[in-house]
């Protein structure tokens, strides 16, 4: 049998591939990046069929990069940023316009005059969420209602919607000759139009937003048999065998499989995920209720997370807005060259600022500015952002469970920077705990997909495989991590409240009143 597995990650910043072996371990890889769009204050696009070639380059090459072929490759798994909203034609494979990101805020009008009718938890009962742009059905409507012929050619049953999980299978499976238009459990989960209860589409929540229940794919479990791979040819025949919404995947990839069980991943956002077994449990402190996985025909298990928009993104926008840095990997170096932050505060509120406040009218704010702040700083209290925006999220799991956590364990590409994992550590008073496969992402996909075709034997098989790279013991004094977290707190106070009607139309995302003559 197979011994390799290799598993897409379709990110929100960059495609990649990783081949692993049975033991957990990568053997191989390719990354690519892809066009962020920002046509506007507010809107975050990207290319679909940009997205695709990256996939098609990417699987190839980290193939190749293994030394292995398709015959080694025992199942194809999928994970991928959620919530992202693409709409195609399925007589041609052409994408109506291009994907709406999670990211994106356009849709904040409609959602404002749906919490004044029915309230912010209107749906939240039946889907675990919000009302937010964050989540796909606001997206789907504005696409429907804002390209010109869609809702006509989406009433007849000519488009199609996807998530992104859902758009690389159906192109990887045959696209438009033949192709298999599906997601799993945890990606529908993340629509507001899926019942957690049922698993299916909820026709009253289809009715709110007028979305034809012919656009969306059929909702299948996160680790089964779905299809082959037809293209890319390298991997032609491979079963794709699973499908996780990537803070799920990397969730699995930690093997937190029960209830309890944590991981905290530091992507392009940041994503506290806590699970809660086979039980739904609602949120009292600003989380939202999730599907963590399902595997085959078992029943399916819950999680309570806490979403951070943007994280990650922030040091990216640090390189690309501001050029403080000519990449990435500069601003640990850079921040580490002084001693703190100089008193500067960056809450990083650029879509709102998600869980636990849920504050929409929030923007990016910098503030306790003075003429020694220099460019070190900032790039210090942008990595401390991001450690006080986790504790934000843990303050309410523990809010929620009634119980403290007693260690962090962490995933995703931030967690290579030392400086900001020790501050975490230092700002929640606890251990955090980076394991040696930092990419869990990937690797839960790969489990996924490796369970389905009898690879491993089951959930723990997979907990052997776990194992701590370091441990980042706090050592900070306990009035210092309370006086900083406390003007942490006096920071995310200055920056809500700030979009308002002369706001929108100086940012161009609303059209200022007509003159009266």
């Amino acid at each position: 049998m197979p011994e390799h597995v290799i598993a897409l990650d379709q990110g929100t910043t960059s495609t990649r591939a990783i081949v692993f072996d049975r033991t957990g371990a990568s053997v191989g890889s390719a990354q690519q990046e892809h066009q962020q769009i920002f046509p506007r204050a507010g809107r975050v696009e990207h290319d679909a069929a940009e997205i695709w070639q990256n996939t098609r380059h990417v699987l190839e090459a980290a193939l190749e990069s293994s030394g292995q072929d398709a015959a080694a490759i025992a199942a194809v798994g999928v994970t991928n940023q959620r919530e992202t909203v693409i709409v195609w034609d399925r007589r041609t494979g052409e994408p109506v316009h291009n994907a709406l990101v999670w990211q994106d805020t356009r849709t904040q009008p409609r959602i404002d005059r749906l919490i004044a009718q029915r309230g912010v938890d209107a749906f939240a009962e039946q889907t675990g969420l919000p009302l937010a742009t964050y989540f796909s059905a606001s997206k789907i409507a504005w696409i429907l209602d804002n390209v010109e012929g869609a809702r006509e050619r989406a009433a007849q049953g000519e488009l199609l919607f996807g998530t992104p999980d859902t758009w690389v299978v159906w192109n990887l499976t045959g696209g438009a000759d033949g192709g298999i238009h599906i997601t799993d459990v945890t990606n529908a989960s993340r629509t507001l139009l899926m019942d957690l209860r049922t698993l299916d589409w909820a026709d009253e929540l289809l009715e709110v937003w007028n979305i034809p229940r012919a656009m969306l794919p059929e909702i299948r479990s996160s680790s089964e048999v779905f299809g082959e791979v037809r293209e890319p040819a390298a991997l032609a025949g491979v079963p794709i065998a699973g499908i996780l919404g990537d803070q799920q995947a990397a969730t699995f990839g930690q093997t937190a499989f029960d209830a309890g069980e944590s991981k905290n991943t530091y992507g392009t956002g940041n994503f506290l995920l806590v699970g809660t077994g086979t039980e739904i449990v609602r949120s009292r402190a600003g989380l939202i209720t999730t599907v963590a996985y399902r595997c085959g025909d078992e029943p399916p298990r819950y999680a309570l997370e806490g979403s951070i928009a943007v994280t990650g993104s922030l040091i990216q926008w640090l390189r690309d807005n501001l050029g403080i840095i000519g990449s990435s990997e500069e601003v640990e170096e850079l921040a580490a060259s002084v001693d703190d932050n100089g008193g500067a505060y960056f809450v990083p509120a650029f879509s709102g600022l998600f869980a636990p406040y849920w504050r929409p009218e929030a923007r990016g704010t910098l503030v306790g500015l003075t003429r020694y702040v220099t460019k070190a700083h900032i790039a210090r209290s942008a990595l401390e952002a991001t450690a006080f925006q986790s504790r934000d999220v843990i303050e309410a799991v523990v809010a929620d469970a009634g119980r403290p956590l007693t260690e962090l364990r962490v995933d995703g590409g931030m967690t290579r920077n030392d400086l900001l994992m020790q501050f975490q550590a230092d700002i929640l008073g606890i251990p955090v705990v980076r394991p040696k496969v930092v990419e869990t992402t990937a690797l839960g996909a790969a489990y996924a997909a490796g369970l389905a075709v009898g690879l491993w034997s089951g959930l723990d098989e997979l907990r052997g495989h776990w194992q701590e790279d370091v441990r980042f013991e706090p050592r900070m004094g306990a009035d210092e991590r309370t006086r900083r977290y406390r003007q942490w707190k006096k920071a995310v106070g200055k920056s809500i409240d700030w979009v308002d009607d002369d706001a929108r139309i100086l940012m161009g995302t609303e059209d200022p009143p007509p003159v009266v003559e």
